[in-house]
């Protein structure tokens, strides 16, 4: 279990994060708000970019939106999982189907947030997901 008085900058501290998003406004918005809890960011303004980042740079997490041109957030994602290396990944979308969040844990999302998601939020997810893989990997 986490403790509720870490800090979210201690928790994503050093975190290798990539944002991938095509609105620039968003995606400069997420660049701060991970800049300002210590985490290092790399960007990405559509699916392709993001596969090649997430091969070179290996992240530890992927912030991927949906909807991207080129090659969309599902088709990414599934590039993206899948590897034994591959970064943990929370996908933000517009769209409340049911259906899309569905295939998107298939193809192994680990959260499937809906836009538009408040900042505080998307960190404190991050946070999480970082702290419960520290967890895992501590246990082998």
């Amino acid at each position: 279990m986490t403790d509720p008085t870490t800090s979210n900058r201690a928790r994503l501290e050093d975190a290798r994060i990539l944002i991938v998003d095509d609105d620039p406004d968003v995606r400069e918005s997420m660049d701060a708000a991970f800049r300002a809890e210590g985490a290092h960011t790399l960007l990405a303004d559509n699916g392709n970019t993001a596969i090649d980042l997430c091969l070179s740079e290996c992240p530890d997490l992927v912030v991927l939106d949906m909807m991207l041109p080129g090659r969309s957030g599902f088709l990414a994602l599934e590039k993206i999982k899948g590897r034994e290396d591959s970064p943990l990944v929370i996908m933000v979308t517009a769209n409340e189907g049911k259906r899309h969040q569905a295939y998107g844990e298939q193809l192994g999302v680990d959260r499937y947030l809906l836009k538009p998601v408040p900042l505080s939020q998307l960190i404190a997810v991050a946070a999480e997901l970082l702290d419960e893989e520290d967890d895992e990997e501590g246990e082998d």
